[in-house]
């Protein structure tokens, strides 16, 4: 597979620092090794996507220099790929209704989860003969779709993070209002766009057995992941609004400098005197530099 790359962004506001950083951190991973860089939006969620954040944060990225090859992709404009990928599921009975609601879920997931991950879905659902099933639909209920994992454990290698392990639970393909499920739409565009190594940011890493799961049972090649660690403000919780400016447009600075303070933590531009574009970067790249832990963001000047 080829080491194409991408970055996917929700158009659900505007990137924030630490985005930007995984943004060219992603983007130094694929020119760096002369590959494609692709942009994809993450717009399944028609109530809280928006075309103007979508163009903001291309103006973003543009500034930083940041580019990419072909066209945007845009989920929204995918779903026949979400849905046949469903009906592959269902021909092997790998996916069931879960009629359980928000409250009912949080109290099962509150359990002990033995070797699953903290609230981990126990299965509930899964468990209804039938009848209790054509019960449950007849009421009209509003229900989402699992698929059934089987509680298997997968093992991959994390180019930054190392081994990584994790037990698979019965977790949501399409969402009870009808919208295809992140874990279900990301595996079949990274594949569908060629992307051959996944570059994102760390808290994602939990979501990955899934996503390697998924693709194995649709017949998929996986590709291979790094997880960049998150840039965390001066409390060390993750980077958000109450840290002050955390968007390029609150930064004073400009665009140069924001970029070499970007760089500086991922271990190039150590003098941080500004750099005017990404692709001064590509040269001194090393994706062995890049940190294995959280990194914290001076606020701005």
């Amino acid at each position: 597979m080829s080491l194409d790359g991408r970055f996917a962004p929700s158009p659900t506001g505007p990137l924030h620092l630490g985005s930007l950083r995984t943004a060219l951190v992603a983007w130094l991973f694929a020119r760096s090794q002369s590959a494609r860089f692709r942009l994809r939006i993450e717009d399944l969620d028609p109530r809280r996507s928006r075309r103007e954040f979508e163009q903001a944060q291309m103006t973003d990225l543009a500034a930083l220099g940041i580019d990419w090859d072909g066209s945007v992709v845009r989920q929204s404009e995918r779903l026949g790929l979400y849905e046949a990928a469903l009906n592959e599921l269902r021909s092997q009975d790998r996916i069931y209704p879960c009629f359980c609601t928000r409250a009912e879920i949080r109290e099962a997931a509150s359990a002990p989860h033995g070797d699953y991950p903290e609230g981990a879905y126990p299965g509930t659902c899964r468990r209804l003969t039938e009848p209790e099933r054509r019960a449950r639909e007849r009421t009209g209920r509003p229900y989402a779709l699992r698929l059934r994992a089987d509680g298997e454990e997968i093992k991959f290698a994390d180019r930054i993070l190392g081994a990584q392990r994790g037990r698979v639970d019965d977790f949501v393909v399409r969402r009870s209002d009808g919208v295809h499920a992140y874990q279900l739409a990301v595996i079949i565009d990274d594949v569908d766009q060629g992307i051959g190594e996944v570059v994102r940011g760390a808290d994602l890493v939990s979501s990955t057995p899934r996503q390697i799961l998924l693709g194995r049972l649709l017949g998929l090649p996986v590709p291979a992941y790094a997880h960049v660690p998150l840039v965390v403000g001066d409390d060390g919780a993750r980077l958000a609004k109450r840290h002050g400016a955390v968007t390029l447009a609150e930064r004073s600075e400009g665009p140069a400098s924001v970029l070499a303070e970007l760089a500086h933590t991922i271990g190039l531009a150590l003098d941080r005197s500004g750099v005017a574009r990404a692709a001064e970067l590509v040269a001194e790249f090393d994706a062995d530099r890049v940190p294995r832990q959280p990194v914290i963001l001076p606020p701005s000047h």
